[in-house]
């Protein structure tokens, strides 16, 4: 009598060439597979979000913390008119950020009534939507003098500031 379980065991690989075939291909398929995967990801430039690797934003981001800046002490003051175009005008002539325009005098009324003191401390440390002044392009001398130029151009009749004295 004959085997029944011979003829069950029959496949898809009938003979030793697709046999051997089927084996190297099940290994090697994988590999270039793996290697086309790794070329993708390698290849592509994919920075973080928001990152920029241009060799300017490298430098813009490893500069140094601070920087200083010499500025001549011995240079003639600017006046209040050249410091409020250069400086205040921006939103006192258009009133914007609730600046008071120069030349309103009714908006101007609260604040010169406050006093020059209290105008000139707003100035240089800032008020509301206004930033602080002082330590920027211009002297405290200077914004006081704008502070002067502003207020007796809008309603005021405050004296022009000393200049500052001399330290030895």
């Amino acid at each position: 009598m004959s085997d029944p379980h011979e003829e069950a065991h029959t496949g898809p690989v009938k003979t030793p060439k697709q046999f051997l075939a089927v084996v190297f291909l099940s290994f090697v398929v994988p590999i270039f597979v793996i290697i086309g995967l790794v070329h993708f990801i390698d290849t592509q430039n994919k920075p973080s979000a928001g990152a920029d690797n241009s060799s300017e934003a490298v430098a813009a981001r490893i500069q140094k913390v601070g920087a200083v800046q010499v500025k001549d002490a011995n240079r003639p003051a600017k006046t209040g008119e050249e410091v409020f175009k250069a400086q205040c005008g921006a939103c006192h002539l258009s009133g914007a950020a609730g600046a008071p325009k120069l030349g309103d005098t009714a908006a101007w009324a609260p604040r010169i009534k406050t006093g020059y003191a209290a105008l000139l401390n707003s100035a240089l440390k800032g008020k509301n939507a206004m930033g602080a002044q002082a330590g920027g392009e211009h002297n405290d001398y200077e914004i006081a003098r704008s502070v002067v130029y502003m207020a007796n151009g809008s309603g005021a009749k405050f004296a022009e500031p000393p200049p500052p004295v001399a330290s030895n």
